[in-house]
């Protein structure tokens, strides 16, 4: 179909190409963790890790573990892990003063006589104005994709988990593209260090080199170069972007304009962009019938039980939940008729943390992206856009979707969500209290 956008992107994406039996659907954060396990141990020349935090738990020990095993079996194996820097030197939101992942670093690092280097990415100066939200492990010539971070819940190692998608494509172009972006792109870096060494660096210090760093990668894109524009086959494009108006929000916006039949979205906190509520609104209109999952409140990782002493961070699940009420009230009509089915996620005391999107019968959008302004305009995201034109991905797709909505309810009313008056009194009042100040919307900017 012609494109709406003057500048449309979605044409021009380089892509490599792909064998169906090259894509793996794994279903569920237990066969995640088992899966990398397997990878990391079979590894003979590379392993990437990119995550937002590698946690110092039972499951992070377990990766830990398992990459220096790795190395000391073979120590010609290139064994990184890229973090957000940040994120690495704080402890658990609401959990005191803690030293951070970094120290754990450090204490296997001087531990062990294989080395496995953790570098920390700082994308700003401040950790709420941006973050490392890159995802995908590189493994030889393999590349498991998921929006997980790597700790106890999201992979599942006891009673809990944090629900969210895992695919493993084997493919060299795109595992050496992700490779190179990693190696050349970030750690490559002046304003890049190894957290797993003593003396780190002050991130005053680093102001300078961070500076440009964030400009560097305002203009970084994966080398796609042994790719190829031809869209008649199944293949998968990688994607790249920070800051506003970067190529991915882009795309992600065509891909919702190009929606004629039938879209869907998972994101784990409903705060859409306006540029995506504007493409959602057309699809409305041109009579695309659209499915939206989200977590229910209860299943938001910043859910914090009333029962439990109120901490200003418990209080976003309930924004959410107001955005999302807001959202139905305004479409109620496309409800009723069916053309708009949104989904709440619920399994006992799990939580959920699902994105991305499927596009008619063609496009499949893998991401760590939550489709809202803070991952529009803040953090540095990627994603991996599968593009089926012949269908052939149309069963395991099936499949993972019915297991995404297997622990679902419709809402058949904005009434049937909860409002302001229905919240426990402590999250009442400090809304109230942001409500009055008008800080509402900058919240919404940036969380």
């Amino acid at each position: 179909m012609p494109s709406l956008f003057k500048r449309s992107l979605l044409p021009k994406l380089r892509s490599f190409p792909l064998t169906a039996d090259a894509v793996t659907i794994l279903s569920g954060a237990a066969e995640f963790r088992r899966c990398l396990l397997e990878q990391i141990a079979q590894a003979t020349q590379r392993i990437y890790i990119v995550a937002l935090y590698l946690q110092q738990d039972e499951a992070g020990q377990e990766i830990m573990d398992a990459l220096h095993a790795a190395k000391a079996a073979r120590p010609e194996l290139d064994v990184v892990v890229v973090v957000d820097w940040l994120r690495a030197q704080r402890g658990l939101i609401g959990a005191g003063k803690q030293p951070g992942n970094s120290a754990w670093y450090q204490d296997m690092t001087r531990t062990h006589a294989s080395e496995v280097p953790v570098y920390g990415v700082p994308v700003q100066t401040r950790e709420l104005f941006g973050v490392l939200h890159l995802k995908g492990f590189v493994i030889d010539d393999c590349v498991i994709y998921s929006g997980a971070s790597l700790n106890n819940v999201y992979l599942h190692k006891f009673d809990k988990y944090r629900f969210d998608r895992y695919h493993l494509l084997r493919n060299q172009a795109l595992a050496d593209s992700m490779q190179h972006l990693v190696q050349h792109g970030l750690v490559a870096s002046r304003a890049v260090h190894r957290l797993d060494l003593p003396g780190l660096p002050t991130t005053r210090s680093l102001r300078n080199d961070i500076g440009d760093l964030r400009s560097r990668l305002k203009h970084a894109a994966y080398d796609t170069s042994a790719g190829s524009v031809t869209k008649g086959e199944l293949s998968v494009s990688p994607l790249l972007g920070v800051g506003k108006n970067n190529p991915l929000s882009r795309v992600i916006c065509e891909l919702i304009a190009s929606a004629q039949q039938q879209l869907t979205i998972c994101t784990p906190y409903f705060n859409l962009p306006l540029a995506v509520t504007r493409e959602i609104n057309r699809a409305l209109a041109r009579g695309v019938k659209i499915d939206i999952i989200v977590g229910d409140k209860t299943a938001n990782d910043f859910y914090i039980p009333p029962s439990e002493p109120f901490k200003v961070i418990a209080a976003l699940p309930y924004l959410y939940e107001i955005s999302l009420r807001r959202f139905a009230k305004r479409h109620q009509r496309a409800i009723d008729s069916g053309q708009l089915n949104l989904h709440l996620w619920r399994d006992g005391d799990n939580t959920y943390h699902l994105k991305g999107m499927w596009i008619d019968q063609r496009y499949t959008l893998l991401t760590g992206n939550n489709l809202n302004p803070r991952a529009f305009r803040l953090d540095l995201e990627n994603a991996l856009l599968l593009d089926d034109p012949k269908g052939e991905l149309l069963e395991p797709r099936r499949v993972e979707l019915e297991e995404i909505f297997r622990h679902t309810r419709r809402i058949e009313h904005f009434q049937n969500l909860e409002s302001l008056v229905d919240y426990p009194a402590a999250v009442g009042k400090f809304l109230r209290r942001v409500s009055r100040v008008r800080i509402e919307r900058l919240l919404y900017r940036i969380l």
